[in-house]
């Protein structure tokens, strides 16, 4: 056999495990095909160029290439639930197997229910309240307590039950019984048994939607009443039953493993980086120098924008990316696609979420004459600890300096420190008589 028969094509994942991926300030091809590389640099080639130009940093790494520790504390897993522990429980035990700070979930199951429930481990806490609220898919076994005509009648009666219904939870529930409004986006008879008076339904749904509560509506619609037997979520959000789901059993292993043989990589398989939770959401890929300022809360403004997104809307929730596919944070964007490319500065998004912990890039700002030179000033006494003049502070700073955190005074964008100089404290008996003289001053003068 020649050699090339027996070279066999690299696995996607092994060359997403051990290869680097930046998106570099060149315009060079990439080794691997863009529509192969991992979670947020997948398709980088198809977004939009602001500028290629940037200086690389040496901090960060690729979500896949993070130490253990920085590994685990930023991924979740996708859990099949076993039925009968409630998700707080197995949450909770999930916490003491992983010996992680903090655990939460994307949205409750009940006892009974089997299925894809979100794990969410440290960091990944951030992002469990957006999961919570993402679009559920069920499958379901259902009993209706007397015969029907035909299937095509349980067919017709849940097809009425999509769109926006009235649902009351049902009584052994964890919140309060009120009526309020859910929505089905879509439902699908898979099988029915007209022998047993029992069927099988999917449903892609609403968060919070009751689906004990429609199989119930279901029985009143069909005039003979009904009750859901069995039930288990396929889908939470972006994540499903066959996107890695682990057992409880694979946990425990994978940690066994990793304590007694110091082997990582089954617990690199059950966990997954939270940057798989945004894979959905439209992209923002920024320059290094700018990744720690927004960490402390800065302004996402478009001189740090390297690549964006077709199709961003005003006030659509977007996700900020590092070079390296790091997610930085979740924001609301303040601008369109099509304005992003047409100017040349301005607020693109505004932070929603930090997701991205502060100092893992190194800080960028402060670094300039002005900033150097006010900061020794503060140590020599000639500004206060806040920057701001005091009476030592040269005549020459105070005419040339421009504070832009100071508030606008006359219309000027721009303004020296001269011009909201604080004023001295009037003592009330002081100006009470100034007041008299006033007016006594007037009343001779007429």
């Amino acid at each position: 056999m020649g050699k090339k028969e027996k070279s066999k094509s690299v696995d996607v994942g092994e060359a997403q495990q051990e290869g680097t991926f930046v998106v570099k300030p060149s315009e060079a091809e990439a080794k691997l095909e863009a529509s192969e590389w991992p979670l947020l640099l997948k398709n980088f080639d198809k977004l939009n160029v602001r500028t290629n130009h940037y200086t690389p940093l040496p901090e960060g790494c690729s979500p896949l290439k993070r130490d253990i520790k920085n590994y685990v504390s930023s991924g979740f897993l996708n859990l099949d639930k076993p039925a009968n522990p409630s998700s707080h429980e197995v949450v909770a035990w999930v916490k003491r197997i992983l010996r992680v700070e903090k655990t939460g979930h994307s949205g409750t199951l009940d006892p009974k229910v089997s299925g894809c429930l979100i794990v969410c481990i440290d960091r990944t806490t951030r992002l469990a309240k957006s999961q919570q609220g993402a679009g559920k898919e069920y499958v379901c076994i259902f009993r209706l307590h007397n015969a029907v005509e035909s299937e095509k009648k349980v067919r017709q009666g849940l097809e009425k039950l999509t769109g926006a219904l009235f649902q009351r939870p049902p009584l052994i529930s964890a919140v309060k019984r009120q009526l309020r409004i859910r929505t089905i986006y879509e439902n699908k008879l898979i099988e029915y048994s007209p022998s047993q008076n029992m069927g099988i339904f999917w449903v892609k749904c609403e968060a919070g939607t009751y689906v004990r509560t429609l199989c119930v509506h279901l029985g009143l619609l069909l005039g003979v009443g009904g009750q859901m037997q069995e039930l288990r979520r396929v889908r939470s959000g972006i994540t499903g039953e066959n996107d890695q789901l682990v057992t409880m059993h694979d946990v425990l292993d994978a940690q066994y493993l990793y304590d007694h043989h110091n082997d990582e990589t089954y617990l690199r398989r059950v966990i997954r980086p939270l940057e798989a939770l945004l894979v959905a959401h439209k992209r923002i890929i920024v320059k290094d120098s700018a990744v720690n300022a927004i960490c402390y809360g800065a302004k996402i403004l478009l001189p740090g924008i390297l690549r964006f997104e077709d199709g961003i809307e005003l006030n659509e929730e977007i996700v900020v990316v590092t070079t390296k596919g790091e997610a930085i944070c979740i924001a609301l964007a303040q601008m369109t696609t099509s304005t992003m490319a047409v100017t040349d500065h301005g607020v693109v998004a505004k932070i929603k979420r930090v997701i991205m912990e502060r100092d893992t890039y190194a800080r960028k700002w402060g670094l300039g004459p002005v900033s150097l030179k006010k900061k020794s000033m503060i140590k020599e006494g000639l500004l206060d600890k806040y920057g701001k003049p005091n009476e030592n502070t040269p005549a020459g700073w105070r005419s040339a300096y421009y504070d832009l955190s100071l508030p606008n005074v006359n219309g000027s964008d721009q303004m020296t420190t001269e011009a909201v100089e604080p004023k001295k404290k009037e003592i009330p008996h002081e100006s009470k008589k100034r007041k008299v003289s006033e007016s006594s001053s007037s009343g001779e003068e007429s």
